[in-house]
């Protein structure tokens, strides 16, 4: 990698503009989960030490373009407070309004600031020009560090970048080293398991695995649309109609390429999404007319165990089943607990596969996880993340 990180900048006495992910989950307006916020202190605290005053910005969920006081980001700024007890936190009630340019200048050595929810303002998603210029004002260096949204052509991850000094902190640096170092030189053999609702989503990222991994485990709601393809019967099953072709094709890409592409042997299935009563194992590959899959069956458990047992390197993104719903999560959580017992690099690629992993506290048996779905598949993908493409190179 040959992005300027924050240790490649001056950044003493100086604001400085950080991008960082705390869109973190809140219910009953308490944080259930401070680990995005947790990865950011690193790169805040190295700041600090070296006499910045730090600016930060980030979105939390969806408040379409306009103040939502259920999305504010206080109760981040309470929690960020307490996670760095030396040094003062001040929240701005606005994102680039007068509450904030007053509070950002007057902000002084060690101090953080914390600006209001980037997406109150739907300039945010827009990339306009003038917000970006507006959110530079605010300060003299710009760092990302928020590998979430990296994937994205925002204001606050791309327009103010070209706008300041840059360069990217410690969050991304790691996760662009390890999934990127990886992938391209992975311990074999390297398994990818990928799981999720439909082919469409995933094209790109199998027809690129295909040319790295050993062997790809499919799972999930797309596994339906292959096994149609197949002559199989999927019931009432998830179903991409528009991609049986591209099944087909990606499955015979494998064949050429010498990859073993699996797909699940048997299946959970119920009569309704929501029926948590009448589900029943399978006893093929086949569903059962009426009945739609909702998790990989306990054959299967055992055939993606045995293969994930020989890795040396896997990355996996995305559940095998219906995660949501505890009765049909149990193949998603046998994967996680397989790898755990992997003797080589484990890569999580965020999300519910994350999820799953920190649920069942296993994170620390895995190698990384990433704080970024999107923006780990377009990696997996060997795409280009935009938050990284535009800074400065050293």
């Amino acid at each position: 990698m040959n992005k300027k990180t924050i240790k490649d900048i001056d950044i003493y006495d100086k604001k400085v503009l950080v991008r960082v992910d705390f869109n973190v989950p809140v219910i009953d307006g308490k944080i259930t989960d401070d680990n995005r916020i947790v990865e950011a202190l690193p790169t805040i605290n190295y700041l600090l030490e070296k006499g910045a005053s730090v600016i930060l910005m980030s979105h939390l969920g969806r408040p379409e373009g306009k103040p939502d006081k259920k999305y504010s980001l206080e109760i981040v700024s309470k929690r960020l407070q307490e996670l760095l007890p030396n040094n003062k936190v001040i929240m701005a009630t606005d994102v680039t309004g007068k509450d904030a340019k007053g509070k950002a200048k007057k902000l002084q050595m060690g101090e953080v600031l914390l600006l209001e929810n980037l997406r109150f303002d739907a300039r945010e998603e827009e990339n306009d020009k003038d917000f970006c210029k507006e959110l530079a004002s605010l300060a003299e260096v710009y760092v990302n560090d928020a590998f979430g949204t990296a994937h994205r052509k925002h204001a606050s991850t791309y327009g103010v970048a070209k706008l300041l000094p840059n360069a990217i902190g410690f969050l991304i640096a790691k996760e662009l080293d390890v999934i990127v170092g990886t992938i391209n030189n992975p311990k074999r053999p390297f398994v990818g398991i990928l799981g999720g609702a439909k082919v469409k989503d995933k094209i790109g990222i199998i027809d690129s695995l295909l040319n790295t991994v050993d062997s790809l485990i499919i799972g999930g709601g797309m596994a339906y649309t292959f096994l149609s393809a197949m002559g199989y019967n999927i019931g009432n099953s998830l179903f991409d109609k528009d991609n049986v072709e591209t099944a087909k094709n990606l499955m015979k890409k494998a064949e050429e390429k010498g990859v073993k592409f699996l797909l699940p042997i048997d299946f959970v299935e119920t009569p309704d999404f929501n029926d948590v009563v009448n589900y029943r194992n399978t006893k093929d590959q086949n569903i059962s007319e009426g009945y739609e899959g909702v998790d990989i069956g306990k054959k299967t458990i055992k055939l993606f165990s045995k293969e994930i047992k020989k890795a040396k390197t896997v990355i996996w993104n995305g559940p095998v089943g219906v995660f949501e719903k505890k009765e049909f999560a149990v193949g998603t959580y046998a994967i996680a607990k397989k790898l755990t017992k992997v003797k080589g690099t484990t890569i999580i690629g965020g999300g519910d596969s994350a999820s799953a992993v920190i649920n069942m506290n296993l994170a620390d048996k895995m190698t990384h996880i990433s704080t970024g779905g999107g923006a780990s598949l377009k990696l997996f993908e060997g795409k280009i993340l935009p938050g990284v493409d535009v800074i400065d190179n050293i």
